[in-house]
């Protein structure tokens, strides 16, 4: 599939990929670099479903939690 960008950024997602992967209006989509590809990730109910757990025992609430404390105190 292929698609073009308009004068202002914007790109159309094939209707076919939106209803796969449940993208309606208003869905956040992350984009991000990967090994000199554009990846765009939608952040569905599914997306945080899969990605729910994956950081469990690693520390990286506590170290978000301080940092927001941090924040607040500014």
């Amino acid at each position: 599939m292929e698609t073009y960008t308009t004068v202002k950024g914007q790109i159309v997602i094939p209707s076919t990929l939106r209803r796969k992967y449940g993208i309606k209006a208003g869905t956040k989509i992350q984009i991000y670099e990967d090994n000199g590809r554009i990846v765009l990730q939608p952040i569905t109910r599914e997306y945080i479903r899969r990605v729910r757990g994956a950081f469990k025992g690693s520390g990286a609430m506590k170290v978000l939690m301080e940092e927001r404390k941090r924040e607040r105190e500014l």
